[in-house]
């Protein structure tokens, strides 16, 4: 199995599978060339595996390679106009696509004439990529790195650095830049800046907008390089609703990165999760949550304007701006106050994204109680609050076996109950039975 040399000097054997080495190799059997491209490249050079795998042929023509590729599975031409095959095999999916120009002919991102030509060098059709870093390619067998534009250079340098004029032709472009930024920790080079400056996220539908804002504060990284990209393309213009935390966007990138770490640390399964008790992983929806939650945490009041300009998503329009407005209200007493708890996790549906939340915000902010934090999280534990809301110990089943009619009147008796549960007063189902019989 082949090895590369990665960018800390160590030797690098990535995963890759036999089949696509033996494709590889009938494919220069034939006259042809056969390049790994795209984030593959970029992550083996980081010493990570990657299983997405592009391939770019290059001095095969489709009705050449077809036959090739039909020894190994099932092809499927799915992108005709992009010259790419899809090639099916038993636990194992790969595309081959051909070397390419684009061209810009109408509004946003399906406004290109993709023009495909096997006769291209690898440098002429890496120009239509985005970042140097992602327009580099290692050629099958022996995974020989072909760098036309530097891209080794600038993840040495740090530095996320768009590859040519074409780069303006597709605007989502700007926030593959940020979520780039963030995913590698990579600072946007002054030219590539002043190119984003001069485009506009405005051709995009919310759904191009939400996936690069989800791989931006969802996949592992440095968040805080994400904001810091954001900020220099002067996103926060076209996004007025993102306000820095307290008048601090250094203070906001803190807090996205605590958040990042704190949500890693619940995803190990082997970690004490976030220190005073373990508590279950957050599934994908609430890490979603608490994600938008820690980005807009600046101000609450445009939560829901910002979240309704990029996403459909029912349960982020509901949840952020509540979470978010009870994090904005919290009192340091509240830690002693049992029936002021309750009801807030039942409004918010358990209390642990709030108290992830308050987690990851920066200690500066609870000077006036350092320990706030920690005392908030036991507080819902000791309480049973983490995970869920309370639920009415007394139920309508309950009323009816001891003679209540269905109606207004069970209902209002279900209510008070309930009430009663959430001051304390009422500690379990037998508590609250009794109290409805001295009701009769």
């Amino acid at each position: 199995m082949p090895s590369i040399m990665t960018l800390a000097g160590k030797p690098f054997e990535p995963d890759l599978p036999k089949r696509l080495l033996s494709i590889a190799g009938e494919i220069r059997e034939a006259g042809g060339r056969a390049f790994l491209v795209g984030g593959w490249v970029r992550d083996a050079l980081l010493g990570k595996d990657c299983r997405d795998y592009d391939v770019e042929v290059y001095d095969l023509t489709q009705d050449e390679l077809v036959p090739i590729l039909k020894k190994y599975g099932r092809t499927n031409l799915v992108g005709k106009a992009f010259g790419v095959i899809h090639l099916a095999m038993k636990g194992l999916s790969l595309d081959f696509s051909f070397p390419r120009t684009e061209s810009k002919v109408g509004y946003g991102h399906r406004g290109f004439v993709v023009h495909t030509d096997e006769k291209l060098s690898f440098k002429e059709a890496a120009l239509r990529r985005d970042f140097t870093i992602n327009a580099m390619g290692m050629e099958l067998p022996e995974l020989k790195l072909c760098d036309p534009y530097g891209g080794i250079d600038d993840l040495k340098k740090g530095l996320l650095r768009h590859v040519g004029p074409a780069f303006v032709e597709d605007s989502l472009r700007i926030l593959r830049g940020v979520q780039f930024a963030s995913r590698f920790a990579l600072t946007l080079a002054p030219e590539t800046v002043e190119l984003c400056k001069t485009l506009s996220l405005a051709d995009l539908s919310i759904e191009r907008l939400f996936e690069e804002f989800k791989k931006w504060l969802l996949k592992p990284g440095k968040p805080s390089m994400g904001l810091r990209a954001f900020l220099d393309i002067r996103l926060n213009e076209f996004f007025p609703e993102v306000f820095p935390l307290r008048d601090s966007w250094e203070a906001l990138g803190e807090m996205l990165d605590n958040m990042e770490a704190l949500r890693r640390s619940l995803a190990d399964v082997n970690a004490e999760a976030v220190g005073e008790a373990k508590c279950a992983p957050l599934s994908e929806a609430q890490a979603m949550e608490f994600a938008f939650a820690a980005f807009l945490s600046g101000n609450p009041e445009t939560s829901l304007k910002f979240l309704e300009r990029i996403t459909n998503e029912t349960h982020l329009l509901k949840i952020v701006p509540l979470l978010l407005t009870s994090y904005s209200e919290l009192d340091f007493a509240i830690v002693n106050d049992a029936p002021a708890l309750r009801r807030l996790a039942v409004k918010l549906g358990g209390l642990k994204l709030l108290c992830l939340l308050v987690k990851c915000t920066p200690r500066e902010f609870y000077a006036g109680d350092a320990g706030f934090p920690e005392k908030l999280w036991q507080a819902a534990v000791d309480l049973d609050l983490l995970e869920a809301a309370p639920q009415p110990f007394l139920m309508g089943k309950m009323l009816m076996e001891m003679g209540f009619k269905p109606g207004k009147q069970m209902g209002e008796i279900i209510k008070q109950s309930f009430e009663l549960q959430l001051d304390g007063k009422i500690k379990n189902a037998e508590d609250a039975i009794a109290w409805a019989r001295s009701r009769t």
